[in-house]
């Protein structure tokens, strides 16, 4: 059980490392719509590339940062009854929704995204709009690394669960 946690906090630290970078891209996105902003209402001009990038990165944001946030449990569920259970409780709701939805949606989106992204990046494609990114391959492989990411931290969140479950785990550390 000691490898199981040390797996589990081996992903648990990959990701606080990549929520981390992430953060930073965040700060870029903030910098990038405050010029096309000014841009726009100062000079009235905007550039196709440049609200491109605003999507790009919004897109890395959050596909790239969706196993962090589930490491610091942010996503969005129906805390009605979660809220009011015990750790066991919990834990036994997270191992059911890992093992019977976030794993099978993560593989299925990694599985049907590969021939996507394989394609776009066999043909280097870029955006089809005059003065866009010509790098629109690079966010398509994003779907897949970040859905990788995220059925990461679910083995991780599956074992902490699991864990807790067995009574080896007293609170839930690696997922808050």
């Amino acid at each position: 059980m000691k490898f199981l946690l040390k797996i589990a906090k081996a992903i648990d630290g990959l990701n606080e490392w990549v929520g981390r970078g992430v953060a930073w891209v965040t700060l870029g996105l903030v910098l990038v719509i405050f010029v096309d902003v000014v841009m726009r209402y100062a000079f009235r001009t905007s550039f196709v590339f440049t609200q491109e990038l605003e999507w790009h990165l919004f897109a890395f944001i959050f596909l790239i940062g969706a196993g962090y946030t589930l490491l610091h449990d942010g996503h969005v569920r129906v805390d009605i009854i979660y809220q009011r259970l015990g750790i066991r409780g919990r834990a036994w709701i997270n191992l059911v929704g890992v093992i019977f939805f976030l794993f099978p949606g993560c593989i299925m989106i990694i599985v049907t995204s590969v021939k996507f992204v394989y394609t776009s990046w066999a043909i280097m494609e870029g955006s089809p709009d005059p003065g866009g990114i010509p790098f629109r391959f690079i966010i398509k492989g994003t779907i897949p690394a970040g859905f990788c990411l995220l059925l990461l931290q679910g083995t991780s969140l599956g074992i902490h669960s699991l864990l807790q479950l067995l009574g080896l785990e007293e609170s839930e550390e690696g997922q808050s």
